[in-house]
């Protein structure tokens, strides 16, 4: 059985089990556990705070010694891109989770697009063989994958000297923020031309923590 998306109204999201996140879902009377990832989690919380507690949830049912585990996610193109990376020899569906939040969709997927494996190994329980494995064994068919399915390309971040972008995404990770929203924040305020003549990293590092506050 394949069950694509389930609707329902948002009963709790709980974080309580280590850095796994699970949502209660209500499908007419049942209540559903999903595992779900940071982005979807994120959107159930702002829809119980805001009172919209009804929710669509794209989910992927996998069986493990005989029990059913739900895994949801916000958008279909997510949960289409875990199921490839669960299909890699040596990656299960807790590392593919891992690896929708730490990159997020865009920059994962052009990650393993480009083999940048430096990116695919910032996601915890990711070492560098595993990575070159994913990109090896993706980096095709993401490509063809992405421009069917309307995943949009990272934001450009490329004008800005690769030493200066690294030392303020080092510093950013180190702050807690995600590689999603490092990469909007340079996105942002590389467009500031003061800025781009100024290459001190304390400068950027400031202007990023502003954008993102």
């Amino acid at each position: 059985m394949t069950i694509s998306y389930l609707k329902g109204t948002v009963v709790e999201v709980d974080r309580r089990a280590g850095n796994r996140v699970t949502l209660v879902l209500e499908v007419h009377g049942v209540g559903c556990e999903i595992q779900v990832t940071n982005s979807l989690s994120q959107l159930a919380e702002h829809q119980l705070q805001a009172g919209e507690l009804e929710i669509q949830v794209f989910t992927h049912l996998l069986i493990r010694d005989e029990q059913p585990l739900l895994y949801g996610f916000a958008a279909a193109a997510e949960r289409d891109l875990f199921r490839q990376l669960v299909g890699v020899s040596g990656i299960g569906a807790q590392l593919a989770i891992a690896l929708l939040d730490t990159l997020g969709l865009s920059d994962l997927v052009q990650a393993i697009v480009t083999g940048n494996i430096k990116q695919l190994v910032r996601t915890p329980g990711v070492g560098s063989k595993t990575a070159e494995r994913i990109a090896l064994e993706l980096r095709t068919k993401l490509a063809q994958w992405r421009n069917t399915s309307g995943v949009a390309l990272p934001t450009e971040t490329s004008s800005i000297p690769a030493a200066l972008r690294e030392d303020v995404e080092m510093t950013l990770l180190a702050l807690g923020y995600n590689n999603e929203e490092i990469a909007s924040a340079l996105g942002a305020i590389s467009q500031k031309s003061e800025l781009m003549k100024r290459p001190n990293a304390e400068d950027w590092i400031r202007e990023a923590i502003s954008w993102l506050s």
